[in-house]
This record gives structure tokens, C-alpha cells and sequence, in this order.
């Protein structure tokens, strides 16, 4: 099979398609529901989710929860910094971080919020990512900072001015209501799973549907477009997940419901994990490894029968998932998933993070 050419996962999006904010009620969204069987489309709304799952079916969603991770610094020199705590280092308060401006800050570099913290730069990586000590005194941890002080690390197609003060607003709704607030992991939230209130919650758990948990540890990669002539060409980005025990179990032994994933974040641990552990044994740990799976047309899903996701932007490997989840083993939903997009445009839906949702059947 010849190489997919990135171009054949571009489309043109209307700017004013680009949500800013989120609907006032989370399961307010629109819902675009797709069923692969007979290739029809319904347009309904997320509340009406429950009347697509029922008994034996399992939501296999991602708890991990956003920091607010973004920290606003100055060097010596009065300059400003920008600091985006991006994942823990073993040693403690030593974070990889993405700073801004990155020439300005080389190794040895410091720079101090005061009050708050200093920070030295230790080192920098091929992609110009920091390792970076920070100091804290009394304040204990740099989570704990980010916590007080962070801002939401919002994807850059959100734009709020600085007198748009909206982090209330952000800390609150840029996270699922089941995000667990003891894996603070995520630099992006799992989108799909915002438009979920804990009242639709329990209402599906009273029609029968189950919940099984997932933490994978969103990281700025998930936004980054792919830039090569060809998909296969682009370097996938790799991300730590935390499989539970119930979960494991969840997949490896079929009940009969289906398997829907909340978010290609949850694909991606899911097809991961099984692609490497299939079958496994029984355990009573968590398994925890590192997400480097590319999926993209024309492969097969092991662990995924339906999915809820949002819209995604061109060119990005989400797209290149969905399009393969519309006809696994096949190159056909690429087609297809342009023809699906090209309707939501007409319709108006609202796309990216703060946008709507679809439910692929």
C-alpha cells in the first residue's frame, strides 16, 4: 500500500467554528451520532446519549485530571518568562518543562517568581524542551504552586486577552466532572469527556452502563499537526498510562455490552496496552507503560467498539484515528469522515475542545 498523503487530512474551517467557550450546561452540546452499520447520520443532542447506550455496555473514560500548568515568571534581566510544567522528573521539584522565550533561557539560566519560586534551567533536549529545578521554600511542591498561581494551559486556538480574566472559569470547565484531582498528569483536558455532567452520568448507570477508568497523561503532543509530506512520515508522540486492575479485566474478558472509549485519549491507552498484553494473565496492579501507538487508516482496533469524540483539527493525527475507527481495515473512512465533517460545517457544530461532540456506533 503507498504512503497517505497528509493532504488527504486537511479540510477548510470556518474561523467562527472554533468554540472559545463551552456551552452553559456541559451535556448542552450537540451530539452528531454516526452508525457504521447503515452509514446514516442523526443529529441530536448529548443528553440524548443515553438512549444510544444500554446494559452491559462500558464507558472506559480518562480520569486524569488538567494542572493548571502554565506559570508566568521574569528572568534576572526584568524579562518575562513563560513556563509550562510539562511532565515529573524522578528527582523532586525538577520538572521538563517548555519555556518561552526558550533562547533567552539556556542551561544555568534562572528565573524567579517572587514569593512563589526560583528556577534553573539544568538542561535542554533535542527539541528544545527544559529540565528545570525549582525552589519553593515553605510552599511545598511545584504542583502545589501551579495550583495557587497556574494558569489553565488552554490550546493555543483558544484565545483569551489578558484583561479576559476567565481562570475560574477555565480551572472549572476545562476538566471533566470525573477527573480525579490526585492524578493532576494532564497538560490538555480529554475533551470528549467534558460534555458528561454527573447527573447523565447516573442516568446511564441506572439504564446499566458501566464505568472503567483510564489515566493517560495528555501532553502537548495531541496538538501538534502533522507536518510531513506523508502520515506515516510524522513522529507519533509518546505518552505514560495507568491501566487499573478492573479495567485490564474489562478488556480481556468479553461480557457481551459494548466497549466505548470516551476520547481518543482512551484509545490510545487502550489499544496500547492490548496490542502488548494480549491476553494477559490476571493481576491486582495497575499497569503502567508508555503510549507510542500511531493509529491511522487502515488498521484494526482491539479493545474499542464504539467511540465519543470531539471535532479535531486538519492535518492531526486524531483525525487520522478517527478515520480509521469509521472502517477499521480499511482506508474508506477517510473519504467518509470528510463527507461527516463537511455536514458538521453545514450544521454549524462547533469544533475542538470546547466544541461539540460525535458518537461513532
Amino acid at each position: 500500500m503507498p504512503p497517505l498523503s497528509t493532504d488527504l487530512f486537511d479540510f477548510t474551517l470556518p474561523g467562527h467554528l472554533i468554540a472559545q467557550k463551552p456551552v452553559e450546561r456541559r451535556d448542552g452540546s450537540r451530539l452528531l451520532v454516526v452508525d457504521r452499520k447503515t452509514r446514516s447520520i442523526q443529529h441530536r443532542t448529548f443528553s440524548d446519549l443515553p438512549e444510544y447506550l444500554g446494559p452491559g455496555d462500558t464507558l472506559i473514560r480518562n480520569t486524569a485530571a488538567v494542572l493548571p500548568a502554565r506559570l508566568n515568571a521574569q528572568r534576572k534581566s526584568g524579562g518575562e518568562v513563560e513556563c509550562l510544567l510539562l511532565r515529573p522528573t524522578s528527582e523532586n521539584n525538577v520538572w521538563w518543562c517548555l519555556l518561552r522565550p526558550g533562547k533567552k533561557l539556556p542551561p544555568g539560566a534562572v528565573f524567579v517568581r517572587e514569593g512563589a519560586f526560583s528556577a534553573r534551567v539544568l538542561e535542554k533536549d533535542s527539541e528544545g524542551t527544559a529540565r528545570v529545578r525549582f525552589e519553593t521554600g515553605d510552599l511545598g511542591s511545584i504542583v502545589n504552586v501551579a495550583n495557587r498561581l497556574g494558569s489553565v494551559p488552554l490550546p493555543p486556538y483558544i484565545i483569551r486577552s489578558q484583561e479576559d480574566d476567565q481562570r475560574a472559569f477555565d480551572l472549572s470547565r476545562y476538566q471533566t466532572v470525573y477527573a480525579d484531582p490526585t492524578r493532576q498528569v494532564a497538560v490538555a483536558a480529554p475533551t470528549a469527556g467534558l460534555h458528561f455532567t454527573k447527573e447523565l452520568l447516573t442516568c446511564l448507570e441506572n439504564r446499566g452502563v458501566e464505568a472503567a477508568n483510564v489515566v493517560l497523561h495528555v501532553g502537548l503532543g495531541t496538538f501538534k499537526p502533522i507536518a510531513t509530506e506523508s502520515i506515516e512520515e510524522h513522529p507519533i508522540h509518546r505518552e505514560y498510562y495507568e491501566m487499573p486492575p478492573a479495567t485490564q479485566s474489562v478488556l480481556h474478558e468479553r461480557r457481551g455490552g459494548r466497549r466505548v472509549a470516551v476520547g481518543t485519549t482512551a484509545v490510545r491507552a487502550i489499544e496500547s496496552f492490548l496490542r502488548l498484553n494480549h491476553p494477559s494473565p490476571s493481576t491486582d496492579q495497575s499497569y503502567i507503560d508508555e503510549a507510542a501507538i500511531y493509529l491511522f487508516p487502515p488498521c484494526h482496533f482491539l479493545g474499542v467498539d464504539c467511540l465519543i469524540t470531539n471535532f479535531h483539527q486538519p492535518r492531526s493525527t486524531l483525525l487520522c484515528l478517527v478515520s480509521a475507527f469509521l472502517t477499521p481495515g480499511s482506508t474508506d473512512g477517510i473519504t467518509w469522515l470528510k463527507e461527516i465533517y463537511g455536514e458538521a460545517i453545514r450544521s454549524e457544530y462547533r469544533f475542538f475542545s470546547y466544541g461539540d461532540a460525535m458518537l461513532i456506533l
